[in-house]
């Protein structure tokens, strides 16, 4: 439960602070660079040094902007520290571009919701990574919930250190080298449980939605401008990323045709672009059900409850309805399934978790 009005008090054992705590990755004042090539080629290409310092809890994004379509990368991180020209780090990796959009090509992804550090299911981390690495994935769909800031990110301190024990987790970081990944946000990892903007809650303490929406897009890489945003991969497929906290009316606000989740240019810009697409299949990827199921009386976090944005969802199913081709993946849920919407005959698919400790539903 987390009560509104309950106020947390964070106390460290004398003599230990943040860094101290299982799986912290202290930062450092220095620059990072990073070494490319294709298959084809025997030269590394290079970006410029990039400052890393502790405002953005030492991390940076460094766009690579001239990329070969349908092409594997060798990919090579050099750090150093501060005044140095010595490098003193480096973590090697690989990704795959996405074809053209005139290009036919064979396009296998995967896609998993809610990870909480408490329910691991290996001693190394989660089995859902090495067992993904084996299925040779063009790309990976985070959906939200990367972890669960509720009962510990109590300042913007302990919300940082939170993605550090994430991904020094062994199957965490070796999955990550290696495969390129779309990051999308819920409301676990953005502040706490069923969230939006203006929530007022003492139960996080010094810590605040805009933090965490701050802190999201520093430990992940998102380009552009939105968190909202659509990628081509060759001629047969098109994905959206959605994004449901940041534009997000009050839950409890009565629904109507003036309550939104996605905010009105987010939904514009989706219904536009996807009309605008050829792609033979389309696949809109939201982090809540847009279709469910979900049966909770009191629920109103997303598009399938009546108490919650249940106009704005059926303005949303019937517009994909119209669509050829057109499916949703959804995250937030704790088991998977797949349903067809009885009134529009979409068909939705949920992820399910990364682990089994941390899923829930149905006993039958």
């Amino acid at each position: 439960a987390t009560p509104a009005d309950w106020v947390p008090v964070v106390e460290y054992p004398q003599g230990i602070t943040v860094d101290d705590l299982e799986g912290a990755v202290p930062g450092a004042p220095g620059e990072v660079r990073v070494l490319y090539r294709s298959a084809n080629e025997t030269e590394w290409r290079t970006t410029d040094w990039a400052p890393v310092e502790s405002a953005r809890d030492y991390t940076v994004q460094i766009p690579l902007g001239d990329l070969l379509s349908d092409s594997e990368y060798a990919l090579r991180v050099e750090a150093r520290p501060e005044g140095s020209n010595t490098v003193s780090a480096a973590i090697d990796g690989q990704l795959r571009t996405a074809p053209d959009a005139d290009e036919p090509a064979r396009v296998v992804f995967g896609s998993v919701t809610g990870q909480d550090y408490i329910n691991r299911d290996s001693p190394d981390g989660y089995k859902i990574y090495p067992a993904m690495l084996e299925r040779d994935l063009d790309f990976f769909v985070h959906t939200g919930d990367v972890l669960y800031y509720d009962s510990w990110a109590k300042d913007m301190d302990l919300a940082r250190w939170g993605w550090s024990q994430m991904y020094s987790l062994p199957t965490n970081y070796e999955f990550q080298r290696q495969i390129p990944t779309y990051f999308m946000k819920d409301d676990h990892d953005v502040w706490l449980n069923d969230a939006w903007p203006s929530r007022i809650s003492s139960f996080m303490g010094d810590f605040t939605f805009a933090q965490g929406q701050q802190i999201f897009l520093e430990q992940v890489p998102i380009a552009g401008d939105t968190p909202y945003r659509t990628f081509r991969w060759g001629q047969d497929l098109q994905i959206w990323l959605t994004e449901a906290r940041d534009y997000r009316d009050p839950n409890t606000d009565p629904d109507g045709p003036d309550k939104t989740m996605w905010g009105e240019e987010q939904k514009r810009w989706f219904m536009e672009t996807v009309q605008a697409s050829d792609a033979t299949f389309r696949i809109a990827i939201n982090p809540t059900p847009m279709t469910g199921p979900y049966t909770d009386p009191i629920e109103m976090d997303n598009h399938t409850n009546m108490a919650g944005f249940a106009y704005e969802g059926r303005e949303l199913r019937e517009f994909i309805a119209r669509q050829s081709n057109m499916g949703v993946i959804a995250g937030d849920r704790h088991f998977q399934y797949v349903i067809e919407d009885p009134e529009t005959g979409i068909l939705e698919f949920a992820t399910g978790p990364a682990s089994n400790e941390h899923a829930r539903g149905w006993s039958n």
